[in-house]
């Protein structure tokens, strides 16, 4: 109900600053409703409603940035990006599997340490797999297709860390930066799609 009502607040401010021709005033108001009614809760807290630069670029520019800004700020998110203190890039390929099938995590009623990557509502990974979204490529064959090389392993890795240091508007959550998934989860997913035994490369 509260979501309904929120959405509707928001539509009536679309419309409003629509005729008005002012697109930044309408994005202004939408997030000052959000924060107005959304309240921090559990693990659910409202600093989530807050852009940081990389965010603002991309609603600044409709996710088309100019080139020399979206190379800087790329550039910063892999700068950022915290390699494994063991150096090694893939943990276990069956937990990686119940991470990746998961979409616990984050909000108001997990606890923490419970979160799962949500990557079968945007990828096709295993074949077993009886749906998954096509918001993202599919991954299926990941590491047959790309070869189970360290750069590889390194390269899933960071990307499952950080999407956005290679691609700044990318739709694909920041985890590691974020903190959704820890060193060893991100890791144990890097393995479900890098291991030559795992169901995604079968």
């Amino acid at each position: 109900m509260r979501k309904a009502i929120v959405f509707a607040g928001v539509a009536a401010v679309a419309a409003g600053c629509a005729g008005m021709g002012g697109e930044m005033a309408y994005r202004e108001q939408a997030v000052g409703i959000m924060k107005r009614d959304f309240h921090a809760r559990g693990m659910a807290t409202v600093d989530r409603l807050n852009q940081d630069e990389l965010q603002r670029v991309c609603t600044q520019y409709n996710n088309k940035p100019p080139a020399d800004v979206e190379k800087r700020l790329e550039a910063a998110q892999l700068a950022a990006i915290k390699a494994p203190a063991d150096g090694k890039y893939m943990g276990d390929w069956k937990r990686g599997q119940r991470i990746a099938s998961s979409g616990r995590g984050m909000t108001w009623s997990d606890k923490p340490g419970a979160a799962g990557g949500s990557c079968y509502n945007c990828h096709q990974l295993s074949p077993q797999q009886p749906s998954f979204g096509t918001i993202g490529p599919s991954l299926r064959g990941f590491g047959k297709t790309r070869g189970y090389t360290a750069e590889m392993q390194k390269y899933a890795y960071e990307r499952i860390y950080n999407s956005k240091a290679f691609s700044l508007c990318s739709t694909m959550p920041r985890f590691g930066h974020s903190g959704t998934l820890n060193e060893q989860q991100i890791k144990d997913v890097v393995a479900y799609l890098m291991d030559p035994a795992s169901p995604v490369n079968r």
